[in-house]
């Protein structure tokens, strides 16, 4: 899935998996990084021009670029949390799941085509085009946007993978966190400042690929296991769960009240449209250097995430079919070690390792997309042309580049060893809900909006994000609740914990608000841009 549900205290101090289980697990994980980043240096940009270390190589197959775009997306999350939450909440997880097809379908549909028309290395380059009077002013505003919403989702993946680790070792000690924190951080940094866009995107297909592998094996033992019949393993899940036909019925995790199906409305807005405007995402949009290559690619991606999906609900039915509901609860009431114990229960320690060592690459290969779009933003939009106004060359650039993607790792890293603690999943979720209010209006409006003014998009980023930024301090996340950050405290007047349902519609009005306030627009500026987006041009 696109967030990750790992928490602090997500696991028992035993841990779920043996010694050798974890060091098998080690030796997988280890053999894939050292494959990865020799390769990565390999392919890293030869010359010192920015296009290829922010674009890659452009002449990739419509598959391998839907690989690379899969695996810039799918997260541990998909693995773990989400069929975990199928495991625990039968109907409502299976729902849960279906927000990341329709996503892409939505960026298949309203986004891609038009976005990798009008771009060039980033988001900044097309609305400098849209809006060229004040476009400093506005990549300004957009990095900004673009550095909150990656860094909330980088320090997510950094303190996922030591909840990771929790299913082998128990709770682990502050020199453990810090050791992983590091490892892990320091990998994806390698792979962002020196490998660029060729050696994140190998990491990406390499990922992608054993995630469909990994799931497919899995999943063909859980359907073995109850002999190819769907109905079995569906009587036997509600079996397993305890609960009877409520498991397969809806409302059990978000039937509690109004407040409670409002809060799933707002995090499922916030998925479906959060994905459109994730930086990583859409700069992985602006690679293919043929429209119809970005349009294959695009349905490649879409084919792939729906069958992991697929795979991942069928895991999570057959976790509580063959391990039990309340065994997985009392091992991890957040479910993210049903599928472990699943591996477990079907093929040992060794099915278990696998799986386990999974996980780690794919935390490898969404966080290095996120240090790598960052890095870019920071590179091209704020240093190239708000600094130095267009006038920077290219070895200089890119040098910033590279100085920037290792300082957004330094940053993660460090607010990944403060944030032990937190839900990370509420990093994730901010962080699709800042996308969704701030950039993605602003995308929109550039796009379909003959109307949109430069004081539209200021308001759209900057409102969006401290929208959603403020409902968020003042929810029953920050206080509250047992499971807020300061549980004593209370000051959540936002009843919601996804801020989406209300941000996402602040984000949009502010852009409409502002284009209306502001003088009448240039028509033929957008006329030209109408004509690219549209029609555009394959690019050399």
């Amino acid at each position: 899935m696109v967030t990750t549900s790992f928490t602090a205290s997500s696991t028992t101090a035993a841990g779920v998996a043996d010694a050798f289980s974890l060091r098998l697990t080690f030796v997988l994980f280890l053999t894939v990084v050292v494959i990865t980043l020799f390769t990565a240096l390999l392919t890293a940009p030869q010359r010192d021009e920015i296009s290829e270390f922010y674009l890659g190589n452009r002449d990739m197959s419509p598959l391998r670029n839907g690989l690379a775009m899969c695996g810039d997306y799918l997260s541990a999350a998909t693995l773990l949390g989400s069929t975990g939450l199928v495991a625990l909440t039968g109907y409502d997880g299976l729902l849960y799941l279906c927000g990341t097809v329709v996503a892409w379908m939505m960026v298949l549909l309203l986004i891609a085509e038009p976005l990798r028309n009008a771009g060039k290395f980033t988001l900044g380059d097309a609305l400098a085009r849209r809006l060229p009077l004040q476009q400093r002013q506005v990549r300004l505003a957009l990095t900004v946007c673009t550095l909150a919403v990656c860094t909330l989702y980088l320090v997510a993946q950094l303190v996922g993978s030591i909840a990771l680790m929790t299913q082998f070792v128990g709770e682990p000690g502050p020199n453990t966190r810090m050791t992983i924190v590091i490892i892990i951080g320091s990998i994806v940094t390698i792979y962002a400042a020196i490998g660029g866009m060729p050696g994140a995107t190998f990491i990406q297909v390499v990922k992608a690929v054993m995630l469909v592998a990994g799931v497919t094996i899995v999943t063909v033992m859980v359907l073995n296991r109850f002999n190819w019949n769907v109905d079995s393993l569906l009587s036997s899940a509600v079996a397993g769960s305890n609960l009877g036909d409520a498991y397969l019925q809806p409302g059990l995790r978000y039937g509690g009240g109004p407040i409670s199906k409002l809060d799933f409305l707002s995090l499922q807005l916030a998925i479906v449209l959060g994905l459109a405007a994730l930086p990583h995402v859409m700069m992985r949009l602006l690679a293919p250097r043929q429209t119809r290559v970005l349009r294959t690619s695009v349905l490649w991606a879409v084919g792939l995430v729906a069958f992991v999906c697929l795979m991942a609900g069928i895991m999570g039915l057959g976790a509580t079919a063959v391990v039990g509901r309340e065994t997985i609860a009392d091992i991890d009431h957040k479910g993210d070690a049903a599928v472990l114990l699943l591996a477990g229960e079907l093929g040992g320690e060794f099915l278990t390792a696998i799986v386990s060592a999974l996980a780690f690459v794919t935390l490898l290969a969404v966080a290095a997309g996120l240090t790598l779009a960052a890095a870019s933003s920071v590179a091209h939009d704020l240093y190239g042309e708000v600094i130095r106004k267009g006038k920077a060359k290219e070895t200089e650039e890119l040098g910033v580049a590279r100085i920037a993607a290792v300082a957004m790792g330094v940053l993660a890293m460090v607010i990944a060893l403060l944030a032990w603690g937190t839900n990370t999943a509420t990093l994730a979720f901010l962080a699709f809900a800042i996308a969704a209010s701030a950039i993605l209006p602003t995308i929109v409006y550039s796009l379909f909006w003959r109307g949109f003014a430069a004081r539209g998009a200021l308001l759209s980023l900057y409102g969006g994000l401290a929208c959603s930024v403020l409902l968020v301090l003042f929810s029953p996340v920050v206080s509250s609740t047992p499971d807020s950050v300061y549980p004593n405290a209370d000051f959540a007047w936002f009843p919601l914990q996804n801020p989406g349902i209300v941000s996402i519609p602040a984000g949009f009005l502010l852009g409409w608000l502002g284009s209306f306030l502001s003088p009448p627009q240039d028509e033929t500026v957008y006329e030209d841009f109408e004509v690219r987006a549209l029609i555009g041009a394959d690019q050399r």
